[in-house]
């Protein structure tokens, strides 16, 4: 693996370290092999990506995710799936039914650095694509029903540029469900004190109160439910219960929506 510390963006470094240690861990709660090889691949100190909330936060979305995610492939067991705005998120490796059709979608230049990574595989492909135009929706086969992950970016969008997005995804698709993780109007407010994203040059987008709020700039959505981070965080530590308190309507959440 040629990977070296530039290869990765900052914000990318976050996930990949927290998964990285957790795998490492003796009972792990989530395992991501290919995380631990990248970290161990560009050889630096990635410490301070890994603080505890961060931490707790990064495995809990994995979870949250995962579930999701295989809760709708059951009902939906050939579905066409995205992963947009991937990153180095392996998502097709821990939902895979053996029927689904899988596409890691990300800008040209993370995908060529994915590459370094990952291999095309049956049913799982890599594609150059912006979440904010849908040239790139014109190479998918058709499917009766899509599912959209967007996990770690829509809250580094502008409100205007998640109106495009969502405005994209209903031009594009039919029929589908996303699967978001939106943030809150305080970390929007305060995200250069975020214990992780402070150490990068990343600023937080726009936050709401409610997956709700959504549907304003695309009434083709349909609100299906929103679960906080919180709700996982705190079946592991007295930390992530007094968390769920204290920041009750602060913390990320997993919301889905459909069309």
């Amino acid at each position: 693996m040629e990977l070296k510390f530039g290869d990765i963006q900052e914000t990318a470094l976050i996930p990949l370290a927290i998964k990285a240690s957790e795998t490492e861990r003796p009972n792990p709660r989530i395992k991501d092999l290919k995380a631990k090889e990248m970290i161990d691949a560009i050889g630096v100190d990635v410490s301070k990506y890994d603080p505890f909330l961060s931490h707790e936060g990064v495995v809990a979305r994995t979870i949250m995710f995962r579930e999701k995610l295989k809760a709708l492939l059951k009902k939906y067991p050939d579905a066409l799936c995205v992963n947009l705005g991937c990153g180095f998120d392996d998502k097709f490796s821990q939902v895979d039914n053996g029927r689904l059709i899988w596409y890691d979608v990300d800008l040209p230049d993370q995908i060529a650095v994915r590459r370094k990574v990952y291999q095309d595989r049956e049913r799982c492909t890599m594609l150059d694509g912006s979440a904010l135009d849908g040239e790139w929706t014109k190479q998918l086969p058709k499917a009766k029903m899509n599912i959209i992950v967007m996990e770690g970016v829509l809250e580094y969008f502008s409100k205007e540029q998640v109106k495009t997005c969502l405005n994209m995804l209903c031009d594009s698709f039919e029929h589908g469900y996303l699967l978001a993780e939106l943030h809150s109007p305080f970390l929007e407010k305060h995200g250069k004190h975020h214990d992780a994203v402070k150490h990068t040059n990343a600023s937080f987008g726009w936050g709401t109160r409610s997956g709700k709020e959504y549907l304003e700039l695309e009434p083709r959505m349909k609100f299906v439910s929103e679960k906080s981070y919180n709700e996982e965080m705190k079946k592991y530590s007295v930390r992530g219960k007094l968390f769920a308190v204290i920041g009750r309507n602060i913390n990320n959440r997993l919301a889905v929506f459909r069309w």
